[in-house]
């Protein structure tokens, strides 16, 4: 059975205003003489900070600025490639009232009657929160303001101060995880962090800050990457030595299970049950909706004998139903295959097409096995999993040079060997790098350059979907080749019948553009009596066209976009600081590129 912490959220996180993270006081509503006794006062406090993701994850709008979707949706990468961001008109990220919040409770909870070991777990927790929100600030604007206490409407001196070097923001940070790390307890209420979530987030952001400083020449701080990649490589190997943690069996049980909590892959569950009050947004936004997964991400699956999908003459004419014949298994817990009954159905389902989608439908994060919404909305979620371990160990070492075959074996091996296919040979790699990767990401280099690459794949593919690609790309330095790039969709040779479930028979029918879609009753249908769906095809922004193809009526992959998308290095790896903050602070500076 599930078990549930009832959160209740004790203070406001206020909107973005003038010097909103400073112009108010937590205690106007909580009174630290009144509240900080207990060490229920703590961990309500603190368990009004929980910020680990739900269901949401699988419809993230920055990864649909990806090489892993096409979008229809208003997504920040998409729109600065499109020069439509300015410093006028920003996403207004440079928000701190969680900060306020944060800093608030870490002034006052030292005055709990409570044992110190119980305040440093609370205090290891609020720093762990911090620690996260700075570094989406950092990686947002690179040097922003350290603010460790809350200041005083009335100190000018705070409110007005430049940013703080990347450099220091950054050690600060980690002095707040290192804290955490030491106190956070490991036993907790289930769906809050405790240690070993806190360790893996540790190596997480390590292995960002890692990377990030080794491929980012702009900050200039390659000599100090290695610091960070062995913080990675430590917390991660700390997890693993535990032995507290295994993958599961089934790679697609992580995604449609009711209940996580026991599941021992799952270091950080979100748990909802629809009985309890506690719902998650269901299948909302899968299937067809404003984002759909690319025929990139499709390629970079390997074949079940561990071979290249991208090896094979013609890989980029293939079309869907031989797409996904003897492939990772990972992409059929990922993908709509051909031949799967998505329920209420029976029968097999039949891709639906339309302009500025790829054709292809996402099924991780949709709950094929029920239509009660009550059950839909009870699928737990996994925060942070065990697999992501494995591979920031794996990736921290290759980039370090420490890595060894007995590295590689204990961990993209396990991963390997759950998706149906061989083991990773680390010397195989690196004598015959991946061409088609080598172009993505064409920062890697020396004698580890193969299997960095295969490492990458790994994540891409272990994660797809699931909210990781946008932060990977930023720190990979991938912008130009990851971002800009219109996702592309299922292949069609030209107008025709096609059979879009693996029986052979034909399911739709494209036509050309000029012609008229018959009436129903004059529809054709196939041997099993079947009426075709029709499809107008076409160039991409031809009026009343349904599919747009490279070519045109004479066919090609499907098309999302033509409009020229211009990646800006480095400044769109940043964003600008709202124009409205730098004219009431002008000691502010804005990033890289931005006025």
């Amino acid at each position: 059975m599930k078990k549930y912490i009832t959160i209740i959220t004790t203070f406001v996180l206020l909107s973005s205003c003038k010097k909103d993270f400073l112009d108010r006081y937590p205690q106007t509503i909580i009174s630290p003489q009144l509240y900080f006794n207990t060490e229920s006062d703590l961990s309500l406090y603190i368990n009004g900070l929980l910020d680990h993701p739900g269901s949401s994850l699988f419809v993230n709008g920055n990864e649909q600025a990806t090489d892993d979707y096409a979008t229809t949706g208003n997504v920040t990468m998409k729109n600065l490639m499109g020069g439509n961001v300015s410093s006028q008109n920003t996403p207004n990220n440079w928000t701190w009232g969680r900060l306020r919040s944060i800093n608030y409770f870490l002034d006052n909870y030292a005055k709990a009657n409570v044992p110190e070991n119980t305040k440093n777990h609370y205090a290891g927790l609020a720093r762990y929160y911090r620690a996260k929100f700075y570094l989406d600030k950092v990686k947002n604007y690179s040097d922003v303001p350290w603010y460790s206490y809350t200041i005083n409407p009335s100190d000018s001196a705070q409110l007005y101060k430049a940013s703080d070097p990347r450099t220091a923001v950054v050690d600060s940070i980690f002095a707040d995880l290192d804290f955490a790390a030491n106190n956070v307890m490991e036993k907790v209420p289930a769906g809050t962090p405790g240690l070993w979530a806190v360790k893996a987030m540790y190596a997480r952001m390590a292995l960002f800050e890692g990377t990030y400083r080794k491929y980012h020449a702009e900050l200039n701080l390659q000599s100090t990457a290695a610091r960070f990649l062995q913080m990675a490589q430590k917390q991660a190997g700390d997890i693993m030595a535990s032995g507290k943690f295994t993958l599961t069996a089934n790679y697609a049980d992580l995604f449609n299970t009711a209940d996580l909590s026991g599941n021992k892959e799952v270091i950080l569950n979100t748990a909802y049950d629809v009985a309890k009050g506690v719902s998650s947004s269901g299948n909302f936004g899968l299937l067809d909706y404003e984002q759909s997964p690319s025929k990139d991400l499709v390629q970079t699956y390997l074949m079940k004998d561990g071979t290249r999908y991208t090896d094979i003459p013609n890989y980029q004419k293939k079309q869907f139903v031989e797409e996904f014949q003897n492939r990772d298994l990972r992409l059929y817990a990922t993908y709509i295959y051909p031949g799967l009954a998505v329920i209420p159905g029976t029968k097999p389902y039949v891709q639906k097409l339309n302009n500025n989608f790829t054709g292809y439908h996402q099924l991780k994060g949709f709950n094929n096995n029920s239509t009660d919404g009550t059950i839909v909305s009870s699928v737990d979620v996994a925060a942070i999993r065990y697999a992501e371990v494995l591979l920031t160990y794996a990736e921290a070492s290759a980039e370090l040079g420490t890595v060894t075959q007995a590295d590689i074996d204990q961990t993209i091996g396990l991963l390997r060997t759950r998706a149906g296919m061989p083991a990773l040979n680390m010397a195989a790699a690196n004598a015959s790098p991946d061409a088609v990767l080598a172009a993505k990401y064409p920062d890697v280099s020396g004698a580890n350059k193969g299997l960095i690459l295969e490492i990458r794949r790994e994540k891409r593919v272990e994660f797809a979907l699931e909210g990781q690609r946008y932060n990977d790309l930023l720190r990979w330095n991938a912008g130009a080749t990851c971002f800009a790039p219109y996702a592309q969709g299922l292949y069609f040779p030209g107008l025709g019948q096609y059979d879009l479930t693996g029986d052979g028979i034909a399911d739709i029918i494209l036509i050309k553009k000029s012609d008229a879609i018959p009436a129903e009753a004059d529809k054709l249908q196939n041997s099993l009596g079947q009426t075709l769906i029709y499809y107008k095809a076409g160039s991409f922004g031809d009026q009343g066209v349904t599919v747009y193809l490279q070519n045109g009526e004479n066919g090609g992959a499907i098309v999302t976009g033509l409009a020229p998308r211009n990646f800006v290095a480095p400044k769109y790896y940043y964003l600008p600081i709202p124009v409205l903050e730098i004219t009431q602070n002008p000691k502010l500076k804005q990033p890289f590129g931005w006025e």
